[in-house]
């Protein structure tokens, strides 16, 4: 199905944090929140819902948690135990409370920057202390420093915090590769807690490869973060979950407090459970006008913003973009906004590599992109 961004006049009603953080003559391409509208199926469920007045509390029923299994074994074919699943409020709930089990308070935690600005925050909530490894640029594509993530097991790190696939680069991290960090993590003995929210929106020239599916060790180190928020744009409606395939993690993430699992939003698992069983051809055209947009971006940075350097993302709908041949400084984003009214992702929030950087939401109308980036080349003039 064909899935079009909604008009700016209809997305300005909206009070997101997209739509609200900026006066509504800044074009907003910065927080990962789409533009499309939501699903049909999504939306008839929470309409029954309300219509039955089903706003209590979750209940003991596991609809989710199979629409997720089946969703996995058919995208991915990966065979998840849904009784390995258990939900939560959000990504960033089930990234601290993984955790806050598998260290202890002042254990070191790898993150591999550039990566989403709030790992380095998860991770002391957590009770850990950041240990960063970046990626690695060879001048054509990123991937993990493998050798960096060994020194820092060996050094005394008790966790690995992936990014699968990254934010904000769009990378899809090879299997080979989540193999050598699974063996790594074993031989140290530490745990690796797989960050997967933007797994199904996974693009049709790459193959996503979940953590927990990579081998045996994988499976006995891993725990793995889901939730349909990002793909189905639900962030709202507060449900992400655990998923484990190794008894030791199945057991740490049934040892949780029933309140982690109580706190999941009942609208969250109403709507989850819509997008994985009847969501997927919205989702298809999702990607369409996504795959679109990001080719739609080199064309437009080539015309008007020549020294920017831009790889074409594999995952997701966000477009990590290099300015630091213009001069703009470290923050771009900054200098972006005041003098063209177009916010975009400030680059150091995703760590030191970000100085020069921006990141971009694809997720808009190509009106919307074209004249957001008519405006940033018109500060070359």
């Amino acid at each position: 199905m064909k899935v079009d961004a909604e008009p700016l006049d209809r997305l300005r009603q909206r009070t997101s944090e997209k739509w609200r953080a900026y006066p509504d003559d800044v074009l907003p391409l910065f927080v990962a929140e789409m533009d499309y509208p939501l699903a049909e199926p999504i939306a008839a469920a929470l309409h029954a819902a309300v219509d039955r007045s089903d706003t209590g509390y979750v209940g003991p029923q596991r609809g989710m948690e199979t629409a997720f299994a089946e969703h996995a074994r058919e995208r991915w074919g990966w065979a998840v135990d849904q009784a390995q699943v258990r939900t939560s409020t959000d990504i960033g709930v089930v990234v601290v409370e993984a955790l806050r089990r598998l260290i202890a308070p002042g254990d070191p935690v790898i993150i591999t920057p550039p990566v989403y600005p709030p790992f380095f925050s998860y991770v002391p909530e957590a009770g850990g202390v950041v240990e960063e490894v970046p990626l690695v640029d060879d001048g054509s594509t990123w991937s993990l420093d493998l050798a960096g993530i060994e020194r820092a097991f060996a050094g005394g790190a008790r966790a690995l915090l992936l990014c699968n696939p990254h934010n904000p680069l769009g990378l899809v991290h090879p299997p080979e590769q989540l193999r050598v960090v699974a063996e790594l993590a074993e031989r140290y003995g530490a745990s690796v807690v797989s960050d997967e929210v933007h797994a199904s929106l996974t693009h049709r020239d790459a193959e996503f490869t979940p953590f927990l599916h990579v081998s045996d060790a994988a499976r006995r180190v891993g725990i793995a973060a889901h939730a349909a928020s990002k793909a189905w744009n639900l962030a709202g409606l507060k449900c992400a979950f655990f998923v484990t395939a190794g008894e030791e993690q199945a057991a740490l993430v049934r040892g949780l407090p029933v309140e982690i699992e109580e706190r999941t939003s009942l609208f969250g698992r109403i709507a989850a459970e819509a997008a994985y069983r009847e969501g997927m051809p919205w989702l298809e055209g999702a990607l369409d006008a996504v795959e679109a947009n990001r080719v739609l971006l080199a064309d437009l940075l080539a015309s008007h913003v020549p020294e920017a350097l831009y790889r074409q993302p594999h995952a997701s709908y966000l477009a990590w973009i290099d300015l630091r041949a213009l001069g703009w400084g470290d923050d771009p984003a900054q200098r972006i906004l005041a003098e063209t009214k177009v916010a975009l992702g400030n680059g150091p929030a995703f760590g030191r590599e970000g100085r020069g950087f921006a990141r971009v939401n694809l997720a808009c109308s190509p009106e919307v992109l074209t004249e957001a980036v008519t405006r940033i080349g018109q500060m070359r003039h």
